[in-house]
């Protein structure tokens, strides 16, 4: 496929020839290399190796070939037809091959410059018995494609032609416990999450768990659980809850991934019912008040050749919905927080030294964090949208109290939570640039009507926060100091976005439009109309010396279901799953 690797680096072109054989030119992969864990950790230019593209989840890109001089020549070079289905995915590139995942565990392997087919597999899932079938991302290891399966197995493909090399099956296909994204690639190992069974669902607190394996044979190697059983750490801030009545304190976005500490951080989710008040009808239950029911809503640095949990913050005690799971960002940085935008300092950070930090919105609250990611010290924390269920963060530990009024207390309460149960932030993911150092993040404007039901609270159509007259937002949050460093506001929901080195910000919303940012200012340089919803996570890469943005589109698992309540009077798009590319003109 290459016989020439190009590296747009600086304000010039480096061309690296490498001597290759001859081979016919009808075979795609004549010049496949496969990927090291060291590759993985820090990519090929022109490779898009990871879900955010490497292992710490910035999602930034140091292609500069597209830039804020040219950036309004781009243009569409190919686009494609997907799979129906809820569209989140994240393609993969390496060696001029996108690896393209579609809804229902169906992959396809592209030649990355025109789209053309090269081969694809289609998984034979069970009609019946799983739960959300969403694929936002794989991962790739050698010769190998990893997936993560439906109906709850992990498999490995040749990345060459598709076929199953290993297959393991972690639980039965019914059971719970589905995956919606791919796993970290970690020291050889495939290191995963997964949402985990509600109230409701089969296989109660056994299908919570953080699970590694091998990536030559596909055995499992280890397993965390985010539920604490009887004797386990943890077991007693449930309160004397009962083993089986406790559920759904799922991972089910893709860990982080620190080589040198050798910690996988991931987020948790909410327990399931929401709302602590209904454990209060079990008997021998302790005093629920303060308890922590660890480890919902919290972020967990796990060893990563043992499973065994090194530390974890917990960021609230949530009753509304309010997942954590979300992309932890890790950033080498000097911080030195501004407390006239700060709201929450650590009065022991001694302001400019630097710190190895994991950093980010990692929940639906909003609130930007800021840990050591080595021994999970709490540095800052601010506000980025209106929320209404923290009062307030103790400086020194991170733990929040949570606001008394909005608490539930019995059957038939209502409230108006902020942010709603979209977001907040959500699983749209946000971007890091070392060229600014900032955050960018796609956010929303709205908040929740909750009413407090027999069985658990129930979650009404979204509406605008007070004070708001646009439901999207992105934010630039400087790493260093906490301060908004500029902010783009749009009627309709906002969707993923990456960075380059051309000091691009690229990312789409809910009205089908895609845009190209300026990263210092906020001022949009190009944007597009496309045909759907931008619901999959853009990436960027090169081939032959010609850099792509390439950006998959359609419905989504938060569509107008939710949106369109919020702004009616906006139109949301969802359906025709697609994936558009475009590049400069040649």
């Amino acid at each position: 496929m290459k016989t020439m690797k190009t590296l747009l680096l600086g304000s010039a072109s480096i061309a690296i020839l490498a001597a290759a054989p001859v081979v016919a030119q009808d075979d795609p992969f004549a010049d496949f290399e496969p990927v090291t864990d060291a590759e993985i950790a820090n990519p090929d230019p022109g490779d898009w190796l990871n879900w955010r593209r490497t292992s710490n989840h910035q999602a930034y890109s140091p292609l500069d070939q597209i830039n804020r001089d040219n950036v309004d020549d781009l243009t569409l070079v190919w686009a494609r037809a997907m799979n129906e289905g809820f569209q989140e995915a994240t393609p993969l590139v390496h060696d001029g091959i996108m690896y393209l995942p579609h809804p229902d565990d169906y992959i396809q392997a592209l030649d990355a410059t025109n789209g053309d087919l090269i081969w694809e597999y289609r998984r034979q899932l069970p009609e019946e018995g799983l739960g959300l079938v969403i694929t936002r991302s794989i991962a790739i290891w050698e010769d190998k494609i990893i997936l993560m399966t439906k109906d709850n197995a992990i498999i490995a493909l040749d990345a060459t032609n598709g076929q199953v090399v290993w297959e393991t099956q972690i639980r039965g296909v019914d059971s719970g416990g589905f995956q919606t994204t791919g796993p970290i690639i970690a020291n050889g190992m495939a290191i995963s999450g997964r949402n985990c069974a509600g109230q409701n669902g089969p296989g109660g607190p056994e299908t919570c768990f953080v699970a590694a394996h091998d990536l030559e044979s596909g055995e499992e190697l280890w397993r965390f659980r985010t539920i604490p059983g009887p004797g386990d750490p943890g077991d007693e801030t449930w309160g004397g809850v009962p083993q089986e009545t406790r559920h759904h304190v799922g991972t089910w976005m893709q860990p982080s991934y620190d080589p040198e500490l050798g910690l996988v951080y991931v987020g948790t989710s909410v327990t399931s019912p929401y709302s602590k008040f209904y454990f209060a009808n079990y008997e021998d239950r302790q005093d629920l008040e303060d308890q922590e029911f660890l480890y919902q809503t919290s972020t967990l640095a796990i060893d990563a050749e043992t499973g065994e949990l090194v530390w974890y913050q917990q960021h609230i005690r949530d009753h509304w919905d309010l997942d954590h799971p979300f992309e932890r960002i890790l950033v080498d940085t000097v911080i030195a927080p501004n407390a006239d935008e700060v709201t929450w300092i650590n009065p022991n950070v001694t302001p400019g030294e630097e710190r190895r930090v994991l950093t980010g919105i990692p929940g639906k609250t909003g609130i930007f964090y800021s840990i050591d990611r080595e021994t999970g010290e709490f540095l800052w924390a601010r506000e980025t949208v209106h929320q209404n269920v923290i009062a307030d963060i103790d400086v020194e530990t991170g733990r929040a109290d949570m606001v008394d009024e909005m608490i539930p207390t019995e059957i038939g309460q209502q409230f108006v939570v902020c942010p709603a149960a979209g977001g907040g932030k959500d699983w749209m993911a946000g971007a890091y640039s070392p060229l600014t150092n900032a955050i960018y993040y796609p956010l929303q404007n709205l908040c929740m009507e909750s009413l407090v039901q027999d069985d658990d609270i129930g979650l009404t159509p979204f509406q605008m926060a007070p004070g708001e007259v646009n439901a999207g937002t992105v934010q630039a949050i400087s790493v260093e100091t906490g301060e908004m460093l500029w902010k783009f506001e749009s009627p309709t929901g906002m969707f993923s976005l990456v960075t380059t080195g051309g000091g691009l910000v690229f990312g789409g919303d809910a009205d089908r439009r895609f845009y190209a940012w300026d990263q210092e200012t906020g001022e949009v340089l190009w944007q597009t109309i496309l045909n759907s919803q931008a619901g999959g996570f853009p990436i960027t890469y090169a081939v032959d010396g010609r850099q792509y943005v390439a950006i998959p589109t359609g419905g989504t698992l938060i569509s107008n279901a939710y949106w369109n309540s919020a702004y009616p009077d906006q139109e949301v798009v969802t359906g025709g799953n697609s994936i558009f590319v475009f590049a400069l003109p040649e």
